[in-house]
Formats: C-alpha cells, structure tokens, sequence
C-alpha cells in the first residue's frame, strides 16, 4: 500500500511540473486552472497523510504559508559582480575597442533586456532546487529559498541537465500589471502606495510570511548558468540549453554579429520599452562566447565582457496651465501643478507635484510657464525645471495661498518647516474624510470593506461626519449608496459591530490626534489604561512618559478640550467602543531587551515596521517615537534618512543595522 502512495505522489508531481512548465515557459497551457488546482489538492491531501514522503521539491512547496523570522546571510560560491554602465553609444564603441583589442580577434554579442528588479542566485543539485540567494553585495546575500519557491517561473525540479551541480542567476520582479493590483488593494485599505515595481519586488523577498509573498505574483527571468562543466561554448546556446530543460528566458534576448546591430537593438527597445509589461532600465550587452568570456576576466567590480547601457531618466517639456492644493488628512497642503498632456514614460502626465512653497520658490515658478517633468521610476512625476526662455514677459510669479482651498481657513507654517496647514481638521472637508478612512483602516479599528470611496459617499450625503457616526449606520441608509449591494452593506455593518472589540490602543490611535502613531498611543494607555484618565491628564503627565515630548503632549491635552471631542468619545462610550484596556495576554517571550529602546528608521527589508516594534515588546524592550539622548539603538534600513544624522550627531545613540538586531534577540 505505501509503495501504491508513493508511485501516485510521483506521478502527481512529475504531471504537475509537467503542467507548470506548459503554462509558465511555453505559455501552452493543456489543462484548465481548474484542473490544476483539483491535481495539487490530490496531491496536497497524500503528502500530508503520508509525511514520509516528502520532497521539498514537490509542487506543494509553492503554495507558501512558512514563516522566516531570519534570513540567514550565505557566501556566494560564485561572486556575483555588478556591471559597468553607459550612457551612449561613444561608451559602447570604447569599450568595443578594449574588448577587441585585448582579444585580437572578432567578436559577437548577446543583447538582453536589463529587467528591472532583484538579482538572485539559485543552486540546483541533481536537477532539484537547493537554494536561492539574493545579491546582496555581491559577496554573500540573504537565503530566501522558501520565498523564491512560491514563484512559478522558477521551477522546483527540471527533467534534466548536462551538470550535476549549478547556479541559475536572473532577476525576480513585479509585472505593471500586478503592481498596479497591488496598489490599488493597498489604496482602499488605506495603506500608503508603493513607489515603484523595483522596491516593491526587492521588499516582496524579504517578507516574513512565505504565503503573502505568493500572493503578490512576483515574476522571473533567468540569464545566466554558472557552473565549472558547461556543455555549451556560448553564452547563447547555454541559454536555449537552459530554456530546454525548463527556465524562463528572456523573449526578447538576440544575437549580435556587429555593434550596430547591439545599437539598432538599444535604439528599438529605449523607444518601445513602455510597451512591455514589465519595468527595464536598459540593455545588458555579453560576449557571446565562454572562452572570450575566460580570456577578458574581471576587474574588482564588474567582468570586461559584458556592460549595461542605462536609459537616462525621462523628461518632457509641458506647459503649465494652472497649480492648484490638495489638503491631506493631517492639514498639509501640497501644491499640484496642472499640465498640458505631455507623454512622458509610456503615459500621458498631466500633473506633477510641487511639494511646498520653497520648491516653488525654487523653481522662480510664474504663470504659463514651460516647465520640464521627469519621471524616474517615482509614481507621481515632479517639476525639475523651468525653460525660461520660453517665459512670457507679463507673467506673474505664482504665490503659495494663504487660505484654505477646501474650508477658506487661513493657513499657518511651522516655524522652520516648509509645509502649511490647514488648522480647521474638525470641519474641512478632506481633512474629516482622512480621518474617518483613518479610522477604519486597518492599524486603527479595522473595519472591513469600507473604502475610501464608500466614505466619501457617506459623508457627502451627511450620514457620516466623525467616527461615532458609523455606529448608528443602518443597512438600510447604506443600500441608497450608488453600487452598494444588500450583502456589502450587511458585511459593513457586520465589520462596524466587530471594531466594538478592537483594543482601546488602537481607538486611541483611531482617533487621529496630530502626532500621536501606533507607539504614542500604546505608551500613553500603559500609563492611563481609560480615556477618562487621559482626558483628566495634564501636559507635564504626558510628558513624563518616555519619549512622549512637548509637541505631542501639548497635542494630546489640546485635543481633550475641545467639546465636540468630548461629545465624540461619549457617543463612542455608548456605542460600546473599547475606551480602557483590559489585561492582555502575557506575550513576553523573555527580558533580553529589558531597560532597552529602539527606534526603526529608512526601509526595512526583513521584517515590517510593525512586526520589529512587537519583537521589541515580546523580548521587554520599549519602543521610541524619536530620537533623543535617551534613546538606546537606531536601526537604520536602507535609505535612512534625518533620524541616522540626528543619532550619529548625538554620539549616545548604537546605531545598528537589521542583522544586528535580530542578533541581539540570540544573545
């Protein structure tokens, strides 16, 4: 009986990767999704029945749902060296001489697209997949096996190869298509946007949790087999070599006979590269063969036989038609200019942010200006300049407003802060509407399938105009709304009764109070655990708690003496809204961190924000909302920005990197 199992899991495994490779490298797909998904559900109901079968490289393994609280730093085998760039074709001519020259012989060239996303390395023994490794810098990067597997152009296992033992390199990314996807999920949860598909995929790798990498789609594409024993005297035949035995490739690759072939090929792509679906950055020109390869080396950094050509960032010259301000939820108002339709990057842009005043004065900005725009990977373009020469003799320079676009509010500025605000938050209207989406999202009360533009309905027909109206919502007020079905607005209602058990930290973080985030708001109820203690608290109280300063206590005390604040927290007391905290469950893991304090700066790539600042508390460390002399370590991602200088001008505060963190969780 066992032996009967295990020759059906083979047989199921061997036609399902059979299936992945018709589907996601041949794109000839011969069963339905349906079908599939009823084969992998066989096959997961064996495995699971029958453990001692298992193969970590069985189709299974995609599904994902493993969580890695480390990704372990590997050596690379076989470094993986970045390339030399150019920027016109003078630079591909020199380095066609030096190549030539050092060879004394003809060349040809493989042209690829230069995929833009996150290089990997992935070790196949014995036709299985071993391990995969991101660049890192080149010299040792992080082990993400479990996420790469959950990508279904990278397969598990292939039919065959002519070595024992080898690497695949490419690059991971993220279609337009399922960034787009992304985003537009993340807008109605009310999250902030992602900035580009090259972060975003970079990120995706180094998320914790296996099952939502797999749910994000990232893509691959292979171009390049590392090994001591290739069959192959070509970079080009070991790529149709590797497509045989079942990698993705790139389409779009071709071979060369002469530069200006490689120069026709860059000229076709830098003119038609919006049409594809996915992001490049420029074109990756390779000797064709291995032993040239051989011959020409490496320098310290990149090999002599290959070089990128990069596509200079897009600008386009448009005229401006108007500026006009937008007002976020905190009262920040952003300048907005309005452009004639220009095509810039594949897509017509007819608006590009201005940021604040300064950069408007920056720019000497006047009415009918012709202004150029650039759009450099960034979702929303910016002004970068101004053709003054083009500027009409009677035009007027443009002044930022003084009041309010949306409540005709006089505006203030910070003292030494270039953003204005609009200080009417409890009456203008963008700003109530931020606030209302603020409160349902998903870190504050978590209200399920209301969106930002079911608020906007509500509160433009004046059934909701601060948090304590969606308590008194009833079905049948909100099946009046355009597009709202009978089970929605059943699910909303559902979703509001359910926020009446959400803990009284995020209430309070829920209810918007300027300067007061997650951290804020659950140091401020350890200390006052009922909203009557902090509505009788005073601003020397606040200020007492550990990095809750003035600004924020000042915030805080003014917020409670409003009396439609006072009104709303009434009303939310009665709607049965959790206004004190109750004992939660002991989640301390140990006091390693005892006494310590951390804050979190720049983009993190292994873990969120949110899971580091819940590591810190279930190992008895605090969490800061800033830098100060107290303050104990700041870890610093990438791009770390005003918090890292503060903390090296300071000379009190360890600075520390991811790694190092996760280090001190061992100790």
């Amino acid at each position: 009986m066992p032996e009967e199992i295990l020759q059906k899991i083979l047989a199921l495994r061997e036609e399902l990767h059979q299936h992945n490779y018709n589907y996601y490298v041949l794109d000839e797909p011969t069963i339905t999704d349906f079908e599939f998904d009823e084969k992998l559900s066989e096959l997961q109901a064996l495995e699971r029945n029958y453990p001692q079968f298992y193969d970590a490289s069985s189709p299974t393994e995609r599904v994902g749902g493993s969580i890695t609280k480390v990704f372990p730093t590997i050596a690379h085998e076989k470094r993986m060296y970045s390339l030399d760039n150019s920027y016109n074709f003078a630079d591909l001519k020199d380095w066609e001489t030096r190549v030539t020259k050092a060879l004394g012989q003809p060349v040809e060239y493989v042209v690829e697209l230069k995929y833009d996303g996150a290089s990997i390395s992935i070790l196949y023994e014995n036709n299985k997949l071993i391990k995969a490794v991101t660049r890192g810098d080149g010299f040792q990067g992080d082990e993400v096996t479990g996420n790469v597997k959950t990508i279904q152009d990278i397969p598990l296992q292939i039919p065959r190869s002519t070595s024992q033992r080898f690497f695949m390199r490419g690059e991971i990314f993220l279609s337009k298509k399922n960034f787009e996807r992304l985003n537009k999920a993340r807008e109605e949860e009310g999250l902030d946007l992602f900035m580009n598909p090259r972060n975003t995929a970079s990120g995706t790798l180094k998320l914790q949790d296996s099952a939502e990498v797999k749910k994000r789609k990232l893509s691959a594409v292979l171009y390049q087999v590392v090994s001591d024993n290739l069959e192959h005297s070509t970079h080009w035949k070991t790529l149709e070599a590797a497509q045989e035995w079942g990698f993705k490739t790139s389409a779009f690759s071709q071979l060369c006979s002469s530069l200006e072939q490689v120069e026709q090929y860059i000229s076709y792509w830098e003119e038609k590269r919006h049409t594809l679906d996915f992001e490049i950055d420029g074109i990756v020109v390779k000797i064709n063969r291995l032993d040239q390869q051989a011959k020409l080396g490496y320098t310290a950094k990149s090999p002599r036989w290959a070089i990128a050509y990069k596509f200079k960032a897009e600008k386009a010259l448009s005229q401006l038609l108007s500026v006009s301000y937008q007002v976020g939820r905190t009262g920040a108002i952003t300048p907005v200019a309005n452009l004639s339709p220009v095509l810039l990057a594949g897509t017509i842009v007819k608006r590009a942010s201005l940021h604040n005043q300064d950069i408007m004065n920056k720019l000497d900005l006047h009415e009918q200006d012709f202004v150029y725009v650039e759009k450099g990977g960034e979702i929303i373009p910016k002004i970068v300049g101004v053709d003054t020469s083009k500027r009409k003799p009677a035009t007027q320079k443009i002044e930022f407003i003084s009041h309010c676009p949306e409540c005709q509010a006089p505006l203030f500025k910070i003292p030494e802060q270039a953003i204005h605000y609009c200080p009417n938050e409890d009456h203008c209207p963008p700003q109530v509407i931020g606030k209302l989406y603020h409160y349902v999202s998903r870190k504050a009360l978590n209200i399920e399938n209301i969106g930002q533009e079911t608020i906007e309905q509500l509160y433009n027909a004046q059934l909701v105009e601060n948090p304590a109206d969606f308590y008194a919502l009833t079905k049948e007020q909100l099946v009046t709304l355009d597009r709202m079905a009978d089970k929605s607005a059943t699910n909303i209602i559902e979703g509001i009764n359910k926020s009446k058990q959400i803990p009284f930290e995020k209430v309070l973080f829920g209810l918007g109070i300027k300067h007061v985030g997650e951290t804020v708001a659950k140091k401020i109820v350890r200390k006052y655990p009922t909203i009557d203690l902090i509505q009788s608290a005073k601003v020397e109280d606040f200020t007492a708690i550990d990095d809750v300063g003035e600004k924020i206590a000042r915030s805080i005390w003014n917020y409670f003496q409003k009396p439609e604040h006072l009104l709303l927290i009434e009303r939310l007391r009665n709607y049965g809204v959790q206004l004190e905290q109750h004992q939660a469950p002991n989640r301390l893991q140990s006091t390693i961190l005892s006494g310590k304090s951390f804050l979190f700066t720049g983009k993190l790539t292994l873990f969120t924000r949110e899971q580091a600042q819940l590591m810190v508390e279930e190992h008895g460390g605090t969490n800061a909302s800033g830098v100060s002399k107290n303050l104990h370590y700041l870890v610093a991602g990438e791009k770390a920005g005003s918090k890292l200088k503060k903390a090296l001008a300071l000379g009190t505060v360890l600075v520390i990197d991811e790694n190092e963190f996760l280090k001190l969780l061992e100790d």
